[in-house]
């Protein structure tokens, strides 16, 4: 099919539900895409995030494909080997108790909530049940992530949403104090807001928000959905800033491009959610364990997380010596440019049409390349973006 045959058909066949980019990506290698009409593109996307090693990874195909020869998917009534290896890994890795697996970074996030709120009620007899997260957060798109969005523009045409959330202001303890009282279990924060324009949360904020929680037993919770798997530079965000959370939701690079999340809680919440209250079809499936279990072996190391911050060091150095840059801000490879002029879904249309897949968040250019690109690789798409910078 041509690009305008499968244009067409899309239009006829699936719900309007995404702002597209003109163009059909149809098979890839490394951080090299290749479209329907044989065009590559350096990838600076993976996925939003997903594809942590590239596309069509060696190690991961070998992986998900010997797995797929034994079994591909089985009850979560049965005993599943892979389940526990994975889980031990991210225990080990964390320091933390206990993993439930499910299928996305809102699925991972649904479970925390659920944890939070069955944790409170059965020590504090059902008086504690509000979360407080962040303005202009993130946390998915069911209807109860979107109430645990803190941003206006989701909280449209679904109602009713789900009770129990409100907002405070990042990088703003007052604001976060005013709203603490008895009837609060638990603070849920991004480190760096992604989609919210790729802002990360002062350090200050988050030790002085770590002890609120600390003090007034209140779960502290943190969505490493987007920042997690090596993707700031250590292997959670939460690392940099030096604090312990309750409970970690993880997803995204988790499956290095397969459908995989996690809730991860600490040794007080392990036995939370008994048989019954939780659970799912798909989630922890052997093929996605197959491939976490190599994703994990991979980007979890020592060698590989400082490759990460001196990319991510690198990107940011050229990017600030480039036109039409006001700032640049994130850690590892998890970039945001903010532009001091024009569109940023306007240049990431242009970086398309020169070969070159970006991001955008709010009014930002935002980057999240595979964590193994290349620096030849990084070289060509940052070409391709300084010269699409330079024409604005």
């Amino acid at each position: 099919m041509t690009f305008e045959e499968i244009k067409k058909e899309e239009a006829e066949y699936l719900m309007p539900t995404y702002g597209r980019f003109p163009v059909a990506l149809v098979e890839g290698k490394g951080a090299v895409a290749k479209d329907v009409d044989g065009k590559e593109y350096i990838d600076f996307t993976s996925g939003i995030g997903v594809n942590c090693l590239g596309y069509s990874d060696d190690g991961l195909v070998k992986a998900i494909s010997e797995q797929a020869g034994k079994i591909q998917h089985m009850s979560n009534l049965y005993y599943n080997p892979l389940q526990v290896e994975v889980a031990k890994k991210l225990v080990e890795l964390t320091g933390l108790s206990k993993v439930f697996f499910c299928n996305s970074g809102a699925e991972a996030n649904e479970c925390a909530i659920k944890v939070a709120r069955k944790y409170a009620f059965e020590k504090y007899s059902g008086k504690r049940n509000k979360i407080i997260t962040l303005v202009n957060s993130f946390h998915g798109r069911t209807v109860t992530t979107l109430a645990a969005t803190g941003q206006d523009v989701f909280h449209n045409y679904f109602f009713p949403f789900t009770e129990g959330f409100e907002y405070a202001e990042a990088n703003n303890i007052e604001s976060l104090r005013n709203l603490i009282d008895d009837t609060v279990c638990a603070v849920f924060i991004e480190l760096i807001q992604g989609e919210g324009g790729v802002n990360p949360l002062q350090k200050p904020f988050v030790w002085e928000t770590a002890k609120i929680c600390q003090d007034n037993d209140i779960l502290l919770m943190i969505d490493e959905v987007q920042t997690g798997v090596a993707r700031t530079g250590t292997f959670y965000c939460y690392e940099q800033y030096g604090v312990t959370p309750d409970i970690i939701t993880t997803a995204k690079g988790l499956g290095g491009g397969l459908p995989f999340g996690a809730c991860i809680c600490s040794e007080k919440l392990s036995g939370v959610l008994s048989a019954g209250t939780h659970g799912t079809t798909f989630g922890g499936n052997p093929v996605a364990c197959a491939a976490s279990l190599e994703v994990l072996s991979r980007v979890a190391t020592k060698e590989f997380l400082k490759e990460v911050s001196e990319k991510g060091a690198y990107i940011k150095e050229k990017l600030s010596s480039m036109p039409n840059v006001k700032e640049v801000r994130g850690l590892g490879m998890m970039i945001g440019i903010v532009l001091e002029k024009g569109e940023a879904k306007v240049l990431a249309n242009r970086c398309v049409e020169k070969g070159l897949l970006i991001l955008t968040a709010k009014t930002l250019l935002r980057l999240l390349p595979p964590l193994n690109i290349s620096y030849e690789e990084i070289d060509k798409g940052l070409a391709i973006l300084n010269e699409v910078l330079s024409e604005v």
